[in-house]
């Protein structure tokens, strides 16, 4: 029999159901920074040093050439936009977001050719979709140097915002950021990232200086040692989750060694969600031992209205992911998708023709591993057996 994902009706907190099972709302990449931080309420200097744009304000230009003027000041619910409704209605015991900027006004920018901010002030666009976790093992979260990424973490402290993934040095980089679920269960968030996602490798965070949690390679060494920084905290009742930045922006391939990493984690390292990100696409998912992997979840918000190249891959159309656990077993009970859109920097439901043709790619990229991929109403079911 298959395993199928179901719309999930709202519980109210005293439901025995729910505190039976756990959910979560999990993203790909929140890009606040550059553009849209320039149509926020506060903004950084909008200088730039890439090859083809001096100024943040060169993409605001392009997405009102795409789709029209973009209110200035955005409030910060107006990004989320329809989000919001979304997650007022799947009501996620915790949400975790791969933070893919930089919060500061730094000015130390790295030479890497494409650096995002966001100024301090707009660290409220968090607090308005009410985000518990920022993942910042990412390759843009140092783009305006140590002192930039200690603005962040000062930031996100301040806004009661918990981080996984870099920290003041490799200990606390390498931390799970542990969040609390009323009946006594607890969601550990481990997050790391890799070298072949652009991370560079003087970024890691050592002994000594902070950074990001950097994984050097694969190998069983490195499971070994995420597998004891797991077995330190999880106790029953915990769900754990590995949020994992890894690999290119663009393509639906799956190298090998992510999938061999991605099952070591769960059966080495008792991991109940591997959570990947850094294509700006969704990618395939799997369901291994009753425990998703999600490989890339895509982008969630950017500012990408506008930029020529890789139409192929609908870069506008976003996926949110919703998958629900049983809390004893830590196993997956069911995975809803919603999609969403980009436009005018903000997200928007899409058309059904752009619904269905979300289900078709992302049906035909996880055909591969097993699930299926089904449209319900607005929604996308993951179905595995």
């Amino acid at each position: 029999m298959n395993a199928t994902a179901q719309v999930p009706s709202p519980h109210p907190p005293e439901d025995a159901s729910r505190r039976a099972q756990l959910s979560l709302f999990l993203c790909g990449d929140v890009m606040t920074g550059r553009g849209v931080d320039q149509v926020l309420p506060h903004s950084c200097l909008p200088h730039l040093f890439e090859p083809h744009a001096t100024s943040a304000l060169d993409y605001v230009a392009l997405a009102e050439r795409a789709n029209g003027p973009i209110p200035r000041p955005t409030g910060y619910a107006e990004i989320w936009g329809a989000a919001l409704e979304v997650l007022e209605r799947e009501r996620p015991d915790v949400r975790i977001i791969n933070l893919e900027t930089s919060i500061t006004t730094s000015e130390d920018a790295e030479p890497k050719g494409i650096n995002y901010r966001m100024h301090p002030g707009n660290v409220e666009v968090l607090a308005a979709a009410r985000i518990d976790c920022c993942v910042l093992a990412n390759n843009h979260v140092l783009d305006w140097g140590r002192a930039g990424l200690l603005e962040t973490l000062r930031t996100l402290e301040q806004a009661r915002i918990h981080v996984a993934g870099a920290g003041h040095d490799l200990q606390e980089a390498a931390k799970p950021a542990v969040l609390e679920v009323p009946g006594g269960a607890r969601v550990l968030v481990f997050a790391f990232g890799t070298t072949d996602c652009g991370i560079p490798p003087e970024w890691a965070a050592n002994g000594a200086g902070p950074g990001v949690h950097l994984l050097h390679d694969l190998s069983g060494k490195t499971l070994e040692r995420l597998a004891r920084l797991v077995a330190e905290t999880k106790r029953p009742r915990d769900l754990a989750v590995a949020s994992i930045h890894w690999g290119p922006n663009w393509g639906f391939g799956i190298p090998a060694a992510h999938r061999r990493f991605a099952h070591g984690l769960i059966d080495e390292a008792s991991i109940d969600v591997v959570h990947g990100h850094s294509s700006h696409h969704p990618k395939a998912i799997e369901v291994y031992r009753d425990r998703p992997i999600l490989y890339g979840s895509g982008d969630l918000l950017n500012d990408y209205e506008g930029i020529r190249g890789h139409e192929e891959f609908r870069k506008d159309l976003v996926l949110a992911y919703f998958p629900t656990f049983d809390v004893a077993t830590g196993r997956l009970v069911r995975l809803e998708i919603t999609p969403l859109q980009v436009r005018n920097f903000r997200l928007q439901h899409p058309s059904p023709s752009d619904r269905a043709w979300l289900r078709d790619t992302l049906d035909r990229e996880c055909r591969r591993f097993g699930p299926h991929v089904r449209l319900r109403d607005d929604a996308l079911a993951l179905e595995w057996g």
